[in-house]
């Protein structure tokens, strides 16, 4: 086996890196557009910035160099006055990250760089500054040079002059959570001002009235100047037991900073300010902002943001989707055990059942912890979609504006990988179609600005991502028309609003006709959808006059394990997500109604319930001569809705692995996956939303039951 080139390691670790700067850069950018156009926020991105063209150097990746320079060179220029900040520069710097990023993922692929690309920003940048020529080697401006360090020291040429005393600056910000743990803030101030002479500067700025104040928050940071003889480690020492509950950076200054005298080491906390309290009369303002040079060690690889400072493993993701794997073999040979002892016939309280409850308590603990390893917010995809409605929006002469909700939320990072095309393309769809003209959004008293709105959260169970805008409602008159003119469904066919918005996603179905860059080729929703509903998720439309619409997207957390109903059907062995199973009804002659021939409902408390026979709508057997001592499952939709699917039986409740169908298998609606049972058995994975949906639309080519086979 070759040996392994540990600059080729290195280099990887260099853009992963580059990553999470540009992530920083971008969420800098974010806030400065959002009216946080203050020097740290300026400093947040230079620093981004500065330290993809450091280690770009070092790695001889010219272009990164050459551009990032002059990105800088502007910066640089803002955080000295010199320029100031309006929308257009924020604009060219949101042009110049994605720029920037271009180039950092073409050295990553070792691809051409997109070099001419970057000359026409390189003389807009250029015009800030008030330089008129592309970088150069032999350009005065570009003083990026490496430099060959000599490190060592002769003492005989020191003379008898000691070394200077080193001194540090340090900032402290303690999280929440930190002093939920019993920590204090004041004793780590006090333990930095025993190593030496300190001066402590509290910054208060962000302290809210007292009427707005939260007394669980944490509102103070501090910036500590501390002369010392000890070295960086025993000072990073001190916060070893808050390591990850606040964000600390340690820095030498380049120049020895002389505390005052009347407060060299004179700390005067409060209890209560430690904690995150109110501040005493006498708290010094907020210290000046930071150098823009990136300190020499620090708690995180980036500046300091409002998130608390975690330690970070890379792994390679082979590695994981290979643990993954594993566990998912756990799962199905647990499952085997157990139905083998309970075939047996041993006792419930027997040793074996006890220990069988063990292991299986330990595998669902390991599988949830693998889950989390997969996990990941959803942040670097909706910043990809900042980026997605910025030359969207340009290409069809709009002035839009994109906000984000929920980006922590976190999801199976094979989910995020697959969602990206099909977000994509709705992204393009809202601004190109949802969002009105400027001429006309002001026409009818709106903003000039378009908002498209990217969201998600956690929903029984699931994630949920809306995409909205606040254009015009669908115009479902014309929208109808078009189907009918499309031969996508009969001219006589009665059809309800939400039937009309899912006409969207019938093939071939186009409101747009002449072709654009964003649109207008006949192959739109209808790949969203199934892209979507590849991964298990499904996506629905809501629009209202004056409003806007929303296109919302059901998804799994995880394409790996999921908790499952089994049933059986006509004695086939089915699985149902037990986290959309509300409840479980007997039908009796009492709770049944009939509100025309062959459509019946359930009366659930103070309401009725569709009804839907699982085994017919499947195929695998007609309809029941009689509901009555049938069992029925209360499915819950994510929007609120109840419908109820007639099954034979119910077996159990488990955790199933799930297998993905290859593509060569018909895809019926309605079969999401497939997996292994404890016999050994194939089992098919339902989605009860799409059975339902198939089912009950007037308009979809399921007329006829649906055939599912394992």
């Amino acid at each position: 086996m070759a040996p392994v080139d540990p600059m080729t390691e290195i280099r990887a670790s260099f853009f992963i890196e580059c990553e999470e700067l540009l992530e920083a850069m971008q969420d800098g950018l974010q806030m400065m557009d959002d009216g946080a156009a203050d020097a740290e926020m300026v400093n947040t991105v230079f620093r981004a910035v500065h330290s993809i063209k450091g280690g770009a150097g070092a790695f001889g990746l010219e272009p990164i160099v050459r551009f990032a320079h002059r990105y800088e060179t502007v910066l640089d220029a803002v955080r000295a006055g010199k320029v100031a900040v309006d929308p257009d520069l924020i604009k060219m710097f949101y042009r110049a990250s994605d720029h920037l990023a271009d180039l950092v993922r073409a050295s990553r692929d070792d691809m051409d760089s997109p070099v001419a690309q970057g000359d026409a920003l390189v003389v807009a940048l250029d015009a800030y500054t008030g330089t008129d020529a592309l970088p150069s080697e032999d350009d005065p401006d570009f003083d990026f040079q490496p430099l060959r360090l000599d490190l060592s020291f002769d003492m005989e040429d020191a003379g008898d002059e000691a070394p200077p005393v080193p001194c540090f600056e340090i900032y402290f910000a303690p999280d929440t959570e930190m002093f939920e743990n019993g920590n204090d803030a004041s004793s780590i101030l006090r333990a930095l001002a025993n190593l030496g002479d300190c001066n402590v500067v509290c910054d208060a700025s962000k302290l809210p009235d007292l009427d707005k104040l939260a007394p669980e928050t944490s509102y103070l940071s501090w910036t500590i100047h501390l002369v010392t003889d000890v070295d960086e480690a025993e000072i990073a020492s001190i916060f070893e037991f808050v390591d990850g509950l606040c964000i600390y950076t340690i820095s030498k200054t380049e120049a020895e900073i002389t505390p005052p005298e009347d407060s060299a080491t004179d700390i005067t906390l409060l209890p209560d300010v430690a904690d995150g309290g109110s501040p005493p009369s006498t708290v010094n303002p907020a210290p000046a902002p930071p150098s823009a040079e990136p300190p020499q060690n620090t708690a995180r690889p980036t500046p300091p943001t409002p998130n608390p400072a975690q330690s970070v493993v890379r792994v390679d993701l082979d590695r994981i989707e290979r643990l993954v794997n594993l566990v998912g073999e756990l799962v199905i040979n647990q499952a085997m055990l157990a139905q083998s002892l309970q075939s047996a016939g041993l006792s419930p309280h027997s040793d074996a059942m006890n220990g069988l409850e063990e292991f299986q308590r330990l595998t669902r603990d390991i599988q949830d912890s693998v889950m989390m390893i997969r996990a990941q917010p959803v942040k670097s995809l909706f910043q990809r979609m900042s980026r997605i409605v910025r030359e969207s929006s340009a290409a069809v002469g709009k002035d839009v504006r994109l906000v984000t909700d929920g980006e922590t939320t976190e999801v199976d990072k094979t989910v995020i990988e697959r969602l990206a095309d099909p977000l994509t393309h709705m992204i393009r769809n809202a601004v190109d179609h949802g969002l009105e003209t400027t001429e006309s959004r002001i026409a009818v008293g709106k903003s000039s600005e378009g908002q498209v709105r990217l969201s998600a959260a956690h929903r029984s169970g699931r994630v949920i991502i809306d995409v909205s805008d606040d254009g015009g409602c669908m115009d479902r008159a014309r929208v109808r028309n078009i189907a009918i003119d499309k031969g996508l469904v009969p001219a006589d066919v009665s059809l309800s609003d939400s039937e009309i918005d899912n006409l969207l996603f019938l093939p071939g179905f186009s409101t747009t006709s002449t072709v654009s860059d964003l649109s207008g080729r006949g192959v739109g929703m209808d790949v969203v959808r199934t892209a979507i509903q590849a991964l298990g998720g499904r996506i629905s439309i809501a629009s209202e006059q004056g409003v806007g619409t929303t296109f919302s997207i059901s998804l799994p957390l995880t394409l790996a394990v999921l908790d499952g109903m089994v049933v059986q059907v006509a004695d086939e062995t089915l699985v149902l997500p037990l986290n959309m199973v509300a409840e479980t009804l007997t039908l009796t002659k009492d709770n049944l109604e009939s509100i025309q021939p062959g459509v019946d409902v359930v009366r659930v408390r103070d309401g009725f319930v569709p009804l839907f026979d699982l085994g017919f709508h499947l195929g695998y057997r007609g309809k029941r001569a009689s509901l009555v001592d049938a069992v029925a499952l209360l499915i819950s939709h994510e929007d609120g809705r109840l419908a109820a699917l007639i099954v034979d039986e119910i077996q159990d409740q488990r955790q199933v692995v799930i297998k993905g169908l290859d593509d060569t298998f018909y895809r019926a609606p309605g079969i999401a996956a497939a997996t292994i049972l404890g016999d050994g058995q194939i089992a098919l994975i339902l989605d009860p939303s799409d059975i339902i949906a198939q089912s009950a639309d007037p308009t979809s080519s399921a007329t006829a039951p649906l055939k599912a086979e394992a």
